[in-house]
């Protein structure tokens, strides 16, 4: 029936764009910051919650195939933060750079990596987007520098990617992620200080989803405004479950870095809806109504679908068709994931150099030997 109704109107009855009014951002060391008015096409919006959304059932179906046992090992999920990947995605060029922690599926997915490939790589199939040998947190590709598993350790490599942009002459920059439980890491403030004396190109992204694993912000940090935490640093604390905001102060960061000025730092105040991790059923230190009340207050993709739908981007219907697709998208990805065979075990000691000659590796013993090619 819904089909019946998409065909009945007619596409020229949509409006082709909206002005939508945005939170304003808090400044540090700024006198200006990102506009309070986003202007959204009816093409970015339907790509917008069609991306969104297709995040949310992947975290969902990993959910899932978790519980089955089919994938294993560590498995952190992003579901209720799609709106800080998406909308720093849309804001920035292809050339540009990304590092983030182990919470990644998303990013990997906004980076341009099929679905199928995500799902494949965390059930440890030879079809997953790092052969399946990288697991959830160790997955790659072009100008994206993976999930890193260990605590903030990405930090001084997203400086060490802006260094590179900044000595090869290229108008690039490295947007670093992190999250509010790393923030507290030592590494960071002295990447800080090495970023702000080269003007590195680089934006220092907190992904604050207010819980460092089961330790809330209040109890973990003496200052909760991370966007202040550069000191030195200009920064912008930003509404994370508003992925208009999201994308106005990315661009805002990016114009910053990419005009000489050296780096920035963003905090989103974002949730995540799942635990932790798997391993954590994320309610012994916070309520179901906590996580309630932000699905029903300030769910991203609730939020843009209620401003298509209200300013005639897009209809109810229309929306219903893109979550069945994405729907069918997603199961058949999953198939393939658990159908697809696990990388044979000659292959175990490929990749670990780029572009390299072969060379030989010992294999489970000494006597077995294999050939590590590129």
């Amino acid at each position: 029936a819904s089909r019946v109704v998409v065909a009945s109107r007619n596409y020229a009855d949509f409006a082709s764009e909206a002005t939508f009014e945005i939170k304003k951002c808090d400044l540090h060391r700024l006198e200006e910051g990102p506009s309070t008015t986003a202007v959204m096409t009816r093409e970015e919006g339907l790509h917008y919650y069609k991306t969104m959304q297709t995040i949310r059932r992947m975290e969902l179906k990993s959910d899932q195939l978790y519980k089955q046992k089919i994938i294993r090992g560590f498995c952190h999920l992003y579901d209720g933060q799609e709106a800080c990947c998406v909308g720093l995605e849309v804001a920035i060029k292809p050339t540009d750079h990304v590092i983030t922690a182990y919470r990644a599926h998303g990013f990997t997915y906004a980076r341009g990596v099929p679905v199928r490939e995500i799902l494949a790589e965390l059930t440890g199939r030879k079809g997953g987007c790092v052969k399946g040998k990288g697991g959830s947190m160790h997955m790659y590709t072009k100008n994206f520098y993976g999930g890193n598993g260990i605590v903030g350790a990405q930090v001084p490599l997203g400086a060490g990617i802006a260094l590179a942009c900044k000595y090869f002459g290229k108008n690039e920059v490295c947007f670093t992620l992190y999250g509010d439980g790393a923030a507290n890491q030592g590494q960071i403030f002295e990447t800080y200080n090495m970023a702000a004396l080269w003007k590195l190109p680089c934006v220092f992204i907190c992904e604050n989803n207010r819980y460092g694993m089961g330790t809330s912000v209040e109890r973990a940090a003496a200052s909760t405004d991370y966007y202040k935490r550069g000191d030195f640093i200009p920064g912008l604390r930003v509404d994370g479950m508003d992925i208009l905001c999201v994308r106005e102060a990315t661009k805002f960061a990016a114009d910053y870095c990419r005009s000489g000025k050296g780096p920035i730092l963003m905090e989103l105040q974002t949730y995540r809806y799942h635990g932790h991790s798997m391993s954590d059923p994320g309610i012994s230190y916070r309520t179901r109504e906590e996580i309630q009340e932000v699905r029903s207050k300030s769910d991203p993709i609730t939020l843009l679908k209620d401003r298509m739908v209200n300013s005639n981007l897009a209809s109810i219907e229309e929306l219903k068709e893109i979550d069945v697709a994405v729907r069918k998208e997603i199961e058949e990805a999953a198939q393939f994931a658990t159908t697809d065979p696990e990388p044979p075990l000659e292959e175990l000691g490929n990749h670990i150099y780029f572009n390299e000659p072969p060379f030989e590796v010992r294999g489970p013993n000494q006597w077995i030997r294999y050939k590590s090619v590129s």
